[in-house]
């Protein structure tokens, strides 16, 4: 299964370069130009992810992470139009020389790309504000608001400024507190580093708690931590803390498969848990029956980032039970969330980009 993972990309890329040779009514030298540099901006992609970026400079390594991560949804996106055309040539709606070195065609599928990723960089950079209200017979300090969000990726791609402007955002809300459900840092440690991207959390107005996500493991977890404590975040790895009547419990990511099962976590606390209204923070929403019978009031994840852009939205709902939103099971509420940041290119189409404001009280 890995291997046909591995090598699907590979044909994808393959069939684009074969139709793109067939379409477009240019020289040959030009053609083969401009394939070899799909094939070099896709190449960057393994480029990134095996750090190799972390040895060069940060405009260089910037630059390499945009082009390789974004050329896989270019990819994606001209696998699907090539496929939708060949079964309309082979179903006999599309003409056949509509395929070869013709101008038109070449014209709208480049105007259709810029329309299509333009549109989903807006889409992007448009952080959708998700409201929430939750009641709970449980006693609560008082009424509570609640950031919560998850997702961020900052690195190479979503730098200090980013991550500025989304401060302004959860401070603007006046909140209590601020949950993260991890994936924190995308995938190097470098770029926050370099940037002092802690200093940016210490200008939370409220206190922040989160757990860890798998990209904080790909990044280094002993790195992850030094950050989150340099950051003034509390992390919540296999381990909960209470504010009063309010519980909130952080579970290490399944990334580590020597995690804790919840109900040894939940052990500690049997005196107060049933009382308390308790919040989990899990990055992965595998198992949402877990929370439901070790009686958790809401559970926040993320991870999924509803497949970032469409159709691998359809994908993600296919593999987890809930991909994305609200759901419930039994007497617990859960919000899965699409992230406020990204991983790769800055794109969304069909999902969005975004933070749930909690407002918890008291029937």
């Amino acid at each position: 299964m890995l291997i046909f993972f591995l090598l699907l990309p590979l044909f994808g890329i393959a069939y684009v370069c074969w139709h793109l040779w067939c379409l477009i009514p240019l020289s040959g030298l030009f053609r083969m130009l401009l394939i070899t540099c799909l094939t070099a901006s896709f190449g960057l992609l393994f480029l990134n992810i095996s750090r190799f970026i972390d040895g060069l400079p940060m405009w260089l390594a910037r630059l390499s992470y945009d082009i390789g991560s974004s050329s896989i949804f270019i990819l994606l996106y001209l696998v699907i139009i090539f496929l939708v055309l060949d079964l309309g040539r082979l179903c006999g709606i599309v003409p056949k020389q509509i395929l070869y070195h013709n101008f038109y065609t070449s014209t709208v599928l480049l105007i259709s790309l810029f329309v299509i990723f333009l549109w989903g960089n807006i889409q992007y950079h448009h952080k959708q504000r998700v409201e929430l209200s939750l009641t709970t017979e449980k006693a609560l300090p008082k009424p509570m608001k609640l950031i919560l969000i998850s997702d961020l990726h900052l690195g190479y791609h979503n730098p200090r400024k980013e991550l500025h402007r989304w401060i302004d955002l959860f401070n603007a809300e006046n909140p209590d507190l601020v949950l993260i459900a991890g994936d924190i840092i995308d995938m190097s440690i470098r770029p926050l580093d370099e940037e002092q991207m802690h200093e940016e959390f210490k200008r939370l107005k409220a206190p922040v708690y989160a757990c860890l996500g798998n990209h904080e493991y790909y990044s280094s977890e002993p790195a992850a931590q030094r950050f989150y404590r340099e950051a003034g975040i509390r992390l919540l790895q296999d381990s909960m803390t209470s504010l009063g009547s309010l519980t909130i419990i952080g579970r290490d990511d399944r990334t580590n498969m020597y995690r804790k099962q919840l109900k040894d976590i939940l052990a500690v606390g049997q005196t107060f848990i049933g009382r308390h209204y308790t919040i989990l923070l899990d990055h992965q929403p595998y198992h949402l029956e877990e929370a439901e019978q070790n009686g958790i009031d809401f559970q926040f994840s993320g991870h999924t980032h509803y497949g970032q852009v469409w159709p691998i939205s359809w994908i993600t709902r296919s593999v987890y039970e809930c991909a994305y939103g609200e759901h419930q099971r039994g007497n617990t509420q859960y919000y899965i969330s699409s992230g406020i940041g990204i991983w790769g290119g800055k794109y969304r189409i069909g999902t969005q980009s975004e933070y749930v404001v909690l407002n918890l009280t008291e029937k």
